[in-house]
Formats: C-alpha cells, structure tokens, sequence
C-alpha cells in the first residue's frame, strides 16, 4: 500500500480486536537506531494503548535488518508469543547490499509465516533515503510501529478464530 495515500498511524480503535492476555514479542535491528528506535516507540504504545501490559511484550535487539528473521524464529521457539513484530529500516545505497537485505527479510519472514501458528508482523522500511524512512517513522506518514502492532492484534484474532 502506498503510504503517500495513507498515514501508517490512522486505524480506527473500534476494528481493533482485544489484546487481553495476548503476549507480543518485538525484535527490532539496530542499524539504523534513530528510526527503528522510533518505530519500536509506535509499535510500543500502541499494543499499550489497547490495554498489554509491560509484562505481555518482550523486545530483543539484533544488530541489523537481516538478523530480524532469525531474532524471529528464536523468540517463537524459546517464548511463549503469539505474535512477532519485526522493525527494522534498510535505505538503498550505492550497492546491491539493500535488495539482498530486503529480499532475505522479506522471504525470511515468509517462510516463518508458513511454517508455524505464530504472526511474525513485517515491519522493516525499504528506502531510498533517510527523509522517506523519517517520514514513516513517526513523520508525516505516521508511524510503521503503530500499523504493525494493530496488525499483530488483528492476526492473533485470525488464528484464534480459526482454532475455534
């Protein structure tokens, strides 16, 4: 979805499911940090705002984008989440360093959504510059943390119903 026709912070509350009892892991990159810093700050308050408590959310850093995939896959095995966000914010460059990064986050993320019970949220910014990752990390374009966390909330909801 182009973001330039929607700000990644407008959802309305009332579509939001409940997130009571629901446990969120957030692993975030840390290349980068003064934007994945600022989408785990959307991410954050916004599973607070509908009602998870401290305690419901585990955050882990890794050092990159492309460490987000295993960081993922771990804290599905090793914690008792029922949905994983990943942020983190990759910027083109001069070398094709950024298309391999996106492409392996992308198909990382992929896989661990076929292979287990468990959302694993896509929250990684594909740039062609700092101003647009600005601009979708709290900027202008809202915030990616606060879309991926309603989404993480709306897919608990669609695993949970279908195990009814």
């Amino acid at each position: 979805m182009a973001t330039e026709f929607h700000n990644l912070s407008d959802y309305d509350p009332a579509q939001v499911p409940s997130a009571d009892g629901k446990r969120f892991g957030i692993v975030v990159a840390d290349w980068n940090e003064n934007i994945t810093s600022r989408l785990l700050h959307g991410a954050v308050g916004t599973l607070r705002a509908h009602g998870v408590p401290d305690d419901h959310i585990t955050v882990m850093h890794v050092p990159g984008s492309f460490e987000l995939t295993f960081g993922a896959s771990r804290m599905i095995e090793h914690t008792d989440v029922d949905a994983v966000i990943v942020l983190g914010c990759v910027v083109r460059g001069d070398t094709p360093h950024f298309d391999y990064v996106c492409q392996g986050v992308t198909q990382g993320v992929t896989e661990l959504n076929t292979r287990t019970d468990v959302p694993v949220i896509f929250g990684l910014l594909t740039t062609d510059n700092m101003r647009q990752a600005e601009m979708r990390a709290g900027g202008e374009l809202g915030n990616k943390g606060t879309e991926c966390a309603v989404c993480a909330i709306k897919m608990i909801d669609f695993v949970c119903r279908l195990k009814k």
